[in-house]
C-alpha cells in the first residue's frame, strides 16, 4: 500500500508539472487532490528536479522557469495546509538554484531570492502563530489542571471528614447492643467507609500525579556561553572568570526555575582552555566545538544563535534563554526571542556589552570585570628599590623555590618550563592578595619576578615567557669562580685570547 500511495503522489506532481507548462488550471487540480499536498509530495518534487536536472543539462533552465511557476502558484494557494503548501513551494525554489545561479541567470536568481524570502517569512508568521496556539493551550490546560486539582483537594478533605464521622457511628453502634437492623446498618457503613477510602486514594494519586507533572515544568532554563567573548579574544586569554559563579548567579533570579540545557562554544582544541575542562564537566556544561570557516568571521557566534532559534521553536518548555555574552550582534537574537514570547537574560563584564544588547535583555547580570592581562598588570612604584615590598618579594621567591618540591614542577622547569601565565595564577591561590600587595607599583609582572628570581636556580626565557631552572656552572678545574666563569661567557667567545692565570 505504501508503494501505491507513493505512486499515486508521483502521478499527481507529473500531472501539476504538465499541467503548469501547458499554461492550464492548475487551482481546480489541487483543490481536488488537497490530502496530498503535505511534505512527502515536497520531498518527491526535491528529487524529481535534481534527477531532471542530472539527465538533462542542456533543458534545466526551461525546467527550472516550470518549477518556479508552480511554486508559485502553490505559494499563493489558500486551501488545505498552508504550512505543507509553503513547504512544496520552498523546495521547488530551493532545488531551482542549483542550475540558476546569479552568475548565470542574475535577473531569474533575484526573483527565485524574492520569492524565497517571502516564503520563509510566511513559513515564520505561520510557526509563531503556531506556537502562540500552544502556549495558549497550554496555560489552559494548566489552569483547568489547577482548577481541578483544588476542587478534588477540597472533595478530598470532605472524604476524610465523612470517613470519620462514619468510623464514629461505627464504633458506638458496636458498643450498643447489636440486633439484626443494626448489624445491617454496621455492614452498610463499612461498605460505604471501604469506597469512600478508595475514594480518597484515588483522588490523593491524581493530585500527587498533577502536582509531579507541574514540577517537570519547572527546567524552564537554557544557558549559551560566549567563551571567546569571557576569554575577551583568542590572542591571549584571560581566564580569571569562574563558571560556578555565573552559574549561582542565574539561579538566584526568581526567572529561573531549573537549568535544562547548557553549552559552551570554543575552539576546544586550544590547549590553553584545557584549564576550563574540570569546571565544564563539574556543571554539565556540553562543550561546543567550533572552528572558524574565514578569517575575522566568529563561527561560535553564528553556531550559538542557531542553536538558540532551534531550542526555541522545538523546546516550548525553555521560557528563558541565557546569552553570556556582551556582543552587540546577539541584540538582534534577543528581540526575535520576544516575538517568541522568551524571556533573555544578558550575562556579561560590567564595562564591555553592548548597550544596545543590555537594553533589550530583560535582565542583565554583571560578571566581576577580569583581572587584567600578564603583561599589563603594574606592580607598586617606590623611589627606593629597597622598599619594593620586601615581603611580597620575599613570600613569591619562597613559594617559587617551593615548586621544585613538586615532582611534576619540577619536570616542568627542568624540561619545557612553566609560562608565565600558569605562574601567575599559581601565585594568586597560594599568596593571598597578591595582586593587591603590587597595585602601587609602576613595573610589569615580567620585571617583578627578574626581582625575584635574581641569584637563584631560576631564570626567565623571554622568548616563550617561560620560568625554568638554570644550570650552575660548577667552579672550573682552574679555580676560577661562576661569577667569573659568566663574565668571560659574556664576552666574545674567543677564550683563547685570554690568559688565565691560577693555581694549577
Amino acid at each position: 500500500m505504501p508503494n501505491e500511495a507513493a505512486n499515486q503522489e508521483q502521478t499527481f506532481l507529473i500531472e501539476l508539472l504538465r499541467a503548469t507548462y501547458q499554461n492550464q488550471e492548475v487551482y481546480p487540480l489541487l483543490q481536488h487532490n488537497l490530502s496530498k499536498l503535505n511534505d512527502d509530495l515536497a520531498l518527491m518534487l526535491r528529487k524529481w528536479v535534481s534527477d531532471r536536472f542530472a539527465k538533462e543539462p542542456a533543458n534545466a533552465i526551461n525546467i527550472a522557469r516550470v518549477i518556479v511557476k508552480l511554486s508559485t502558484i502553490i505559494q499563493g494557494f489558500e486551501q488545505g495546509n498552508l504550512a505543507s503548501n509553503l513547504e512544496i513551494a520552498i523546495a521547488g525554489y530551493e532545488t531551482v538554484l542549483q542550475v540558476c545561479t546569479s552568475e548565470a541567470f542574475p535577473k531569474e536568481w533575484d526573483v527565485v531570492q524574492q520569492a524565497l524570502v517571502t516564503a520563509y517569512q510566511q513559513r515564520q508568521q505561520i510557526l509563531s502563530r503556531t506556537i502562540g496556539e500552544l502556549r495558549e493551550q497550554t496555560i489552559q490546560t494548566q489552569t483547568q489542571i489547577n482548577t481541578l486539582t483544588e476542587q478534588l483537594q477540597e472533595e478530598l478533605q470532605q472524604a476524610k471528614l465523612q470517613v470519620n464521622d462514619l468510623k464514629t457511628t461505627i464504633t458506638q453502634l458496636k458498643g450498643e447492643e447489636v440486633n439484626s437492623e443494626s448489624r445491617i446498618e454496621i455492614t452498610s457503613l463499612i461498605a460505604e467507609l471501604k469506597e469512600l477510602k478508595q475514594r480518597q486514594i484515588r483522588v490523593e494519586h491524581f493530585t500527587n500525579s498533577t502536582n509531579f507533572s507541574s514540577k517537570t515544568e519547572q527546567f524552564n532554563t537554557a544557558i549559551f556561553y560566549d567563551i571567546e567573548n569571557l576569554t575577551m579574544g583568542r590572542n591571549n586569554p584571560n581566564l580569571n572568570f569562574s563558571l560556578k559563579q555565573i552559574q549561582t548567579n542565574l539561579e538566584n533570579t526568581t526567572l529561573v526555575n531549573k537549568i535544562a540545557i547548557q553549552c559552551a562554544y570554543a575552539d576546544w582544541s586550544d590547549s590553553r582552555l584545557r584549564l576550563l575542562k574540570n569546571e565544564i564537566q563539574e556543571l554539565g556544561i556540553e562543550a561546543i566545538q567550533v572552528f572558524d570557516y574565514s578569517y575575522k568571521r566568529n563561527a561560535a557566534d553564528m553556531q550559538l544563535a542557531i542553536d538558540i532559534m532551534e531550542f526555541a521553536q522545538s523546546r516550548p518548555a525553555l521560557q528563558v534563554f541565557v546569552i553570556v555574552s556582551g556582543d552587540g550582534a546577539f541584540a538582534a537574537l534577543a528581540k526575535k526571542l520576544h516575538e517568541y514570547g522568551k524571556t533573555v537574560i544578558g550575562c556579561a563584564y560590567e564595562g564591555q556589552i553592548n548597550r544596545i544588547f543590555k537594553s533589550v535583555c530583560d535582565r542583565f547580570i554583571p560578571i566581576p570585570a577580569p583581572q587584567a592581562k600578564i603583561e599589563d598588570i603594574p606592580i607598586n612604584e617606590v623611589s627606593n628599590e629597597s622598599l619594593l615590598n620586601d615581603d611580597i618579594l620575599v613570600a613569591t621567591k619562597k613559594f617559587l623555590q617551593k615548586l621544585k618540591q613538586n615532582i611534576e614542577q619540577l619536570t616542568q622547569l627542568q624540561q619545557d618550563g612553566i609560562h608565565i601565565s600558569q605562574i601567575h595564577k599559581l601565585l594568586r591561590e597560594n599568596i593571598p592578595d597578591f595582586d593587591e600587595k603590587r597595585e602601587s607599583h609602576g613595573e610589569k609582572l615580567t620585571n617583578f619576578l627578574k626581582k625575584v628570581i635574581e641569584e637563584t636556580d631560576i631564570c626567565l626565557s623571554i622568548d616563550n615567557n617561560k620560568l625554568i631552572l638554570k644550570e650552575i656552572l660548577p667552579t672550573g678545574s682552574n679555580g676560577l669562580s661562576n661569577k667569573t666563569l659568566k663574565s668571560l661567557a659574556a664576552s666574545n667567545g674567543n677564550f683563547k685570547e685570554i690568559a688565565v692565570v691560577g693555581k694549577p
